[in-house]
């Protein structure tokens, strides 16, 4: 097979074989084929895109590259979740869970932040003492044991996605939704779940922009699962404004606690129990997600998963020295709240990292005072930003103000659950 002719095919708008793509990444990550070719067949794909069969076939290829989680010694049908990634989204620390005290065994292997987006890992090592490297029997005896396990992927899964999103990022290659959606669902399939819920985000603070880009995405990462044998579905929720009230790490984990004890922000909640009746769909158990909440069983489920991996929530969360109220220059009503400024102003207190390199203060982070549909007077806080020096928060105040757009009518908060994606057998649906 020769390299010249496979990136011609694509460049031509044609379609790939299976030994095809075999043969790029199995080339590729033997030092066969350089990464000028190779970008030169990612360039081909984003203009001239892929087949269902294509990114089907590029998907198990990526699988093949590496480990596979082996979960046969966990009894039930596992449900995995996913999210593409937005502001203030702690929805896995709380659906979760929930699902878990539904008796939904829930192995799941989660991610770092990444650009304004936080990571669930980096979440939860906010906890004093909790590790998120678990071993493969490990992770297998904590799902058996409790029904849940949120950790970090191993490296040896799927490396051929880890090298060529490297390249990706500096070709100008990630907007494709055949290389997005095989990216994702590559992770997904090798942590080797039965059943996989996905929660894709759409909106100013997501990486899909609008509701349309992210069905399109939603639909073709529900296709993949469904053509690998995976019971997959997809909701499309909002990440315009953030989600609940929280940015940040221990401020997140402290949002979710609230949540499973039955307060915290009514969207969040409802985004969370929904993602939750939706992995109890799937694994085939009629039970209520929000009557765990009602019972404490879902927060008791959280806790046991945490001291598992020796957490130590009684030493409390990390708080920040520094707490700046962030003051509303007028009266009115909250219309919006720019998800992509605050993930980026919660960024500049230390809550993310500018390089990946960079350390994280687990303590510092944006508390959302003002939410949408709130009436607000002016010199009351509309946040109140979390940090390590006034030095830092000073800056970041400035820019944080402009997130916040005050109207002089009242607000209705808008739905956060735009779509729901299922697949092409029996029963599926776009709604």
């Amino acid at each position: 097979m020769n390299i010249l002719e496979v990136i011609a095919r694509k460049r031509d708008g044609l379609e790939h074989s299976p030994e095809e793509i075999g043969f790029l990444l199995d080339g590729y990550l033997a030092g066969e084929i350089p990464d000028y070719q190779i970008a030169a067949w990612l360039m081909a794909v984003v203009t001239r895109g892929m087949t269902r069969s294509e990114t089907l076939a590029l998907t198990r290829a990526m699988v093949a590259s590496g480990e596979v989680m082996d979960l046969s010694a966990i009894p039930g049908f596992k449900v995995d979740k996913h999210s593409t990634g937005g502001v203030g989204d702690k929805v896995t620390l709380i659906a979760g869970p929930l699902a878990a005290a539904c008796g939904v065994p829930v192995p799941k292997l989660s991610g770092r932040g990444l650009a304004h987006t936080g990571g669930t890992l980096d979440k939860l090592e906010s906890v004093p003492g909790l590790r998120v490297e678990l071993s493969p029997a490990e992770f297998v005896a904590q799902v058996r044991e409790i029904g849940l396990a949120v950790a970090a992927q191993s490296p040896r899964m799927v490396p051929a996605d880890k090298a060529l999103y490297a390249l990706r990022d500096v070709t100008a290659t990630v907007p494709s939704v055949p290389l997005i959606a095989s990216s994702v669902m590559s992770k997904k399939l090798a942590a080797g779940a039965d059943g996989i819920v996905l929660d894709v985000k759409a909106g100013r603070g997501a990486f899909m922009p609008d509701v349309l880009s992210a069905v399109e995405l939603a639909r073709e990462m529900v296709e993949i699962g469904e053509g690998a044998g995976r019971r997959t579905v997809a909701l499309v929720t909002a990440m315009d404004n953030p989600l609940g009230r929280s940015v940040g790490n221990a401020l997140e984990v402290k949002e979710a606690l609230e949540v499973l004890a039955g307060g915290g922000d009514r969207d969040l909640r409802e985004v969370s129990v929904q993602v939750a009746v939706e992995m109890c769909s799937l694994a085939g158990i009629d039970r209520d997600p929000a009557a765990t909440i009602a019972d404490g069983s879902a927060r008791q489920r959280f806790e046991q998963m945490i001291a598992a991996q020796g957490g130590r929530l009684a030493d409390g969360l990390p708080e920040a020295p520094v707490r700046l109220p962030l003051a509303s220059p007028r009266s009115g009503w909250v219309e919006a709240i720019d998800a992509l400024e605050v993930g980026y102003a919660s960024l500049e207190l230390g809550a993310g990292r500018m390089r990946k390199e960079d350390p994280i203060d687990h303590s510092a982070g944006i508390v959302i005072e003002a939410q949408v549909g709130d009436r607000v007077e002016a010199g009351r806080p509309l946040a109140v930003l979390h940090t390590s020096s006034e030095a830092l928060a000073g800056p970041v105040a400035r820019r944080l103000l402009s997130a916040w757009r005050i109207v002089d009518h009242e607000v209705a908060r808008p739905p956060h659950i735009l779509r729901r994606v299922e697949g092409h057998g029996p029963g599926s649906a776009v709604h």
